[in-house]
């Protein structure tokens, strides 16, 4: 089966069909004509959350991804402003 486009109204007034048709395939539901959420069977939303994971860095793999400036960091030799106290 393809994947269907249902309204927002289709959808709302038809929702269990919706569910069953999701099931067997993605089904979009529109919004003033334009897609505005898919509608997807819990195994499938699982598997794609768990690609998610294993492609996304952890917080360890990005803070190790740093460029480092070994300490040297140059000063830049610029003017103090003046204040008024």
């Amino acid at each position: 089966m393809t994947q269907r486009s249902w309204s927002v109204q289709d959808a709302k007034n038809r929702f269990s069909e919706v569910v069953e048709a999701a099931r067997r395939t993605p089904q979009t539901v529109t919004k003033h004509g334009k897609p505005a959420v898919v509608v997807v069977d819990v195994v499938e939303y699982e598997r794609l959350r768990r690609l998610e994971r294993a492609r996304a860095p952890s917080f360890a793999d990005m803070l190790l991804a740093m460029p480092q400036d070994n300490g040297d960091v140059p000063r830049r030799n610029v003017r103090m402003r003046d204040i008024e106290l």
